[in-house]
């Protein structure tokens, strides 16, 4: 194969061949449905959505999916801005969509879905813009609303949107189509026993509660005509008392099987929290922790089957190809970190892949802004302007970066790549930064795997590093830069609290990398998100944990996507005190108010986790010695590893 696709031969089964349908796929890898909230109030793509997913074509996929198409827009939109395929004008976008991600080098699918009864309750995503009443299998009560029985002829007209949807999406030039028939939505509550209580020929019998979702297959093909592929998501288990379990979920794939080209297994339902987290698996989770599921579907069907479950790794995803578990792999977030996953794959340049960390941020700016970001590629949402790509410098630059954290090395590798002469100075032995300590919890691996990653990144760009080098402002002035990044971090903070200088008293970045400094029993002040995962992490350890928060709620900042993740854990790992105030730390632990009384936590280490604060007065005096200066990350204003790593991007852009 030659070295520049030497990832056939580290991966041959990944980069094979397959055929679905009337394509050829390059590849065993598709970009699973995605839907980012990048779409217009009538419900069409905008240039935005186009180009996010017209880099997923250009980073090497094979197919790129769009996920959660309407097809009956009057009763499924289960979110405030969807595709709706039976809107007027959302042909243009369409077309000029799927063109993009042909002229980039993939196949384009689209997902077709709809709502059912979340059409007209407050969804996931869909608090401002339901449709107007609830439609769902059988009448039912819910906290959200009234759910009204779908009858007969609405039945019979949805499944009419699904072959007119079908051959809209085939006209503007989509290579596929999917049909989702898991995670909750309208063929999930007609195939589960639980919600579908019907007595006519959609209810009673697995057949029965399946025919709804076979006659929309069945209308599909009608509409898309023979070898056109046709693609399903199927749960391969519901994992709830609401839905199916793996035997039920195998015979409907067998009732499925000759009106389809491809089967897609996922799991879990969208609307509960905890099991959101397992549908797309958080960081509790191992790798490909849904596979088994595909693996299972595969032995009783002769189709093709692809599996998801936060793939990222593409030695992982050849072994799963290799050993039968599926023919495909599908993969969604790890394509928002580094579309480029595939092409890096099959350069031998797997090294350089940027990991997901699975923090839900993703979700999360969907739902609060409308727009999709990443914590660890600034590009993300960005592709519009990106495009256009950016200006050379006008001239080379010195340019000294201070603080080797994930914001000082992001700006050393962007302003180096740009053919500036750059130098980095890091006060400690080595460089992350803050990535350390957040990184050294049992589930946080992916963090560690992004500091090794930039790092790489760092030299590679030929920076040159200066470890253990703390820049002063008698630094600066003596080297002269033509332009100064400040990225120095912030400091922990301690508070005036009686007792905290005690020797049972430890910082929470010390307690992180260094947990064998922890008795047995351990005080956490502070139930934000640092405290919080802390406690899961030492409870880990083995230890026995007390989270005590002054809030009503315990990691209230956290995004709530990670956070339907991460309380099950802390809840598990912590005796929690919320609405308790911090009064004195004393040897036998640590003494508080709740409720107006006093209480004794007794702990044998008490873990600082208070929040951070910038050295604002560190900052201005680097800044003194420079004309022209960038202050970036944690130094200017505390935030997460997305805002460093985003402002060093930008900033070097500026340079």
């Amino acid at each position: 194969m030659g070295e520049k696709y030497c990832g056939k031969e580290k991966y041959p089964h990944l980069f094979s061949p397959i055929r679905i349908g009337n394509i050829r796929l390059k590849n065993r890898i598709i970009a699973a449905p995605t839907s980012p909230s990048m779409i217009t109030t009538e419900g069409h793509f905008t240039p935005e959505m186009t180009a996010y997913l017209e880099e997923k074509a250009k980073g090497g996929v094979s197919v790129v999916t769009y996920g959660e198409a309407i097809v009956h827009s009057a009763t499924g939109k289960s979110h405030n801005k969807q595709l709706q395929l039976d809107s007027f004008g959302v042909k243009q976008g369409m077309a000029q969509t799927a063109r993009a991600i042909h002229n980039a080098g993939a196949y384009a699918n689209i997902q077709l879905s709809h709502g059912g009864k979340y059409g007209g309750l407050v969804s996931v995503g869909g608090d401002q813009d339901g449709c107007e009443a609830a439609y769902g299998p059988s009448p039912e009560m819910t906290p959200e609303g009234e759910v009204y029985e779908m009858s007969r002829e609405m039945i019979l007209e949805i499944v009419e949107s699904y072959k007119t949807s079908a051959k809209l999406c085939k006209d503007c030039g989509f290579d596929m189509v999917q049909v989702h028939a898991a995670h909750g939505w309208l063929f999930s509550q007609f195939l589960s026993p639980v919600t579908n209580r019907r007595k006519d020929e959609f209810g009673g019998s697995l057949e029965n509660r399946a025919r709804f979702l076979m006659m929309a297959l069945d209308a599909v093909r009608e509409g898309v005509g023979p070898r056109f592929p046709i693609e399903i998501r199927l749960s391969g288990d519901d994992l709830t008392d609401m839905g199916l379990g793996l035997d039920d979920c195998i015979k409907v794939a067998r009732m499925a099987e000759d009106k389809v080209d491809l089967f897609n297994i996922s799991c879990g339902n969208h609307e509960d929290p905890q099991m959101f987290c397992r549908t797309h698996p958080s960081a509790f989770y191992p790798r490909g922790v849904n596979v088994y599921l595909a693996a299972e579907i595969k032995k009783h069907v002769k189709k093709p089957v692809a599996c998801v479950g936060s793939l990222n790794d593409p030695g992982q995803m050849e072994e799963i190809i290799a050993t039968g578990q599926a023919d495909i792999v599908e993969i969604g977030r790890a394509l928002l970190a580094d579309p480029y996953l595939p092409v890096k794959a099959l350069h031998g340049e797997a090294d350089d892949i940027t990991p997901c960390l699975r923090c839900y941020e993703c979700f999360g700016e969907t739902s609060r802004s409308e727009t999709v970001k990443c914590t660890v590629n600034p590009l993300m949402g960005q592709q519009l302007s990106g495009k256009y790509g950016q200006k050379e410098p006008a001239y080379k630059k010195k340019v000294l970066v201070a603080g080797g954290g994930p914001a000082g090395m992001e700006a050393a590798i962007t302003a180096a790549n740009r053919g500036h002469d750059v130098t980095l100075a890091e006060k400690s032995d080595k460089l992350g930064g803050n990535l350390h300590p957040a990184g050294a919890a049992y589930f946080k691996e992916d963090i560690v795997k992004l500091c090794k990653v930039m790092e790489r990144r760092t030299k590679a760009a030929g920076v040159k590093i200066l470890l253990n080098r703390e820049v002063t402002p008698e630094f600066v002035k003596e080297f002269a830069p033509d332009a100064l990044i400040v990225a120095i971090g912030s400091d922990e903070m301690v508070p005036p609290i009686r007792g905290i200088g005690l020797s049972n008293v430890i910082m929470a970045v010390d307690a992180e990398l260094h947990p064998e400094k922890l008795g047995e029993k351990v005080a956490i002040m502070g139930g934000g998100l640092v405290g919080s995962e802390a406690a899961v992490s030492f409870h880990h350890e083995g230890k026995k944990c007390f989270l005590i928060e002054m809030k009503k709620e315990v990691a209230e900042e956290v995004n709530s996507f990670y956070r339907g993740g991460l309380m099950p854990q802390v809840e598990k790992s912590a005796d929690i005190y919320t609405s308790t105030k911090v009064k004195e730390i004393t040897p036998k632990g640590v003494l508080c108010e709740k409720d107006g009384k006093e209480l004794m936590i007794e702990a044998d280490s008490v873990v600082c986790a208070l929040g951070f604060r910038a050295p604002y007065d560190k900052v201005d005096a680097l800044c003194e010695q420079a004309d022209e200066y960038y202050i970036i990350g944690d130094c200017s204003n505390v935030g997460q590893i997305y805002q460093a790593v985003n402002q060093g991007y930008y900033a070097a852009l500026r340079i």
